[in-house]
C-alpha cells in the first residue's frame, strides 16, 4: 500500500498495450515542492506515465497516488497543470482569450481569471502581448503561453514536457527561474527534458527510465555514489606510485600512451583528498601534468545506463 501523502507516488505501476508492457512496475516518490527530472530514450514509456498521471489514461495494474487521491478525482485535476511537447492551440484566439478559456475551464472565479491572465502573461515573458492572436505568436512565444496556461490556476503539482525546446538560451534561463520560484512556493514539477544540462541545473531529483522500469533515481550525489572522478596525467606510473594512489581512492582506467606519458582515471570521495593526490606524485618522483577532478554529470550517466542491456521484463499475457 501506498504510504504517506507526496505529490506523486507510484508502485508498480504498469500499462499494457495489445500484449506489451509498455511501462512495467514502475515504481517513483516525488515529494511535495519538489523540481523532479523523468529521464529516458524515445519509447521508455514517459509518455505514458504521464497521461496516468494525470488521469488521461488508466493503469493496467499498480497503485497511483497523486496529491493524495487519485488522478481521476476532479478535485485532484484542479490542482494540477500541464504543458504538454506537442500543443495544439487555438489559434484564433488572442493569447488573453486563451488564457480566459483556461481559467474557465479551471473553475477559477471571473474575477481571479481578470487578475491572474496579466500576472502570468508577465511572469513567462510575453507582458504586452497578450491582445495578439496566437496564430501570430513564434513557437517559442506559443511555449510560453502554454506555460502560462499550466500555472494559471496556481496548481500544486506541474508536468512540463520539454518546456524549453523552442526557446533560445535567454528563455531557456527565464523557464529555470520560473520552474526555482514554483519550487520556493511548495509546487512540486514533474520535467520531462532531453537537455539533460538544464535537468541537473533545476532538479532536485532525478529518474532514469528505460523499457517502463525505473533504472536509478536519487540526487546527483546519490547517483554518483559520492564519488570525484579525477582526471591524472603523469610522466611515468611506478608500481609504488600506483598504490599510493590507490590508498587515496580507486584507480578506474590507465592508458600509458597519452603523448608519451601515463594519464589515469582516479574516483576519491572528497575534494580535500585532491593536495594529497598531489603530494604522492610528487612524493614518488613523478612529475605531474594534469589534477583534473571532473563532476559526474547526467549526460555521463544517461548514456552509461540507457545504452546498457535493457531490464528483464516478464511476459505479459494475452486477455
Amino acid at each position: 500500500m501506498l504510504g504517506a501523502v507526496s505529490a506523486i507516488e507510484t508502485q508498480e505501476l504498469r500499462k499494457v498495450y495489445r500484449g506489451r508492457a509498455v511501462v512495467d512496475g514502475l515504481n517513483l516518490t516525488v515529494g511535495e515542492g519538489e523540481v523532479f527530472g523523468f529521464l529516458g530514450p524515445n519509447g521508455a514509456g514517459k509518455s505514458t506515465t504521464v497521461k496516468m498521471l494525470l488521469g488521461l489514461v488508466r493503469p493496467s495494474g499498480g497503485e497511483i497516488r497523486v496529491l493524495g487521491g487519485s488522478p481521476d478525482d476532479p478535485g485532484v485535476r484542479a490542482r494540477l497543470g500541464f504543458l504538454p511537447e506537442q500543443f495544439r492551440f487555438q489559434t484564433w484566439m488572442t493569447g488573453e482569450e486563451f488564457l480566459n478559456f483556461h481559467g474557465r475551464l479551471a473553475g477559477l472565479p471571473a474575477a481571479d481569471v481578470r487578475t491572474r491572465v496579466p500576472e502570468v502573461l508577465a511572469r513567462v515573458g510575453l507582458a504586452g502581448r497578450g491582445r495578439e492572436t496566437l496564430g501570430g505568436y513564434s513557437k517559442g512565444m506559443l511555449q510560453r503561453a502554454g506555460l502560462a496556461a499550466a500555472i494559471l490556476a496556481r496548481p500544486r503539482l506541474v508536468f512540463l514536457d520539454e518546456p524549453t525546446s523552442a526557446l533560445d538560451p535567454i528563455g531557456r534561463v527565464e523557464v529555470r527561474e520560473i520552474i526555482e520560484a514554483l519550487r520556493g512556493e511548495g509546487v512540486a514539477v514533474f520535467l520531462n527534458s532531453h537537455l539533460l544540462a538544464e535537468v541537473e541545473q533545476v532538479c532536485d531529483r532525478v529518474a532514469f527510465v528505460k523499457a517502463g522500469r525505473v533504472l536509478r533515481q536519487g540526487t546527483m550525489r546519490e547517483l554518483t555514489g559520492g564519488v570525484i572522478p579525477v582526471e591524472v596525467v603523469v610522466d611515468t606510473l611506478g608500481p609504488e606510485l600506483r598504490s599510493a594512489l590507490s590508498r587515496l581512492g580507486e584507480v578506474r582506467h590507465v592508458d600509458a600512451n597519452v603523448s608519451g606519458r601515463v594519464g589515469l582515471e582516479l574516483w576519491v570521495e572528497r575534494e580535500d583528498t585532491l593536495p594529497a593526490l598531489a603530494d604522492a606524485i610528487h612524493g614518488h618522483g613523478a612529475r605531474l601534468y594534469t589534477l583534473n577532478p571532473r563532476r559526474p554529470d547526467l549526460e555521463t550517466m544517461f548514456l552509461e545506463l540507457i545504452e546498457g542491456p535493457a531490464p528483464a521484463a516478464p511476459e505479459v499475457a494475452r486477455a
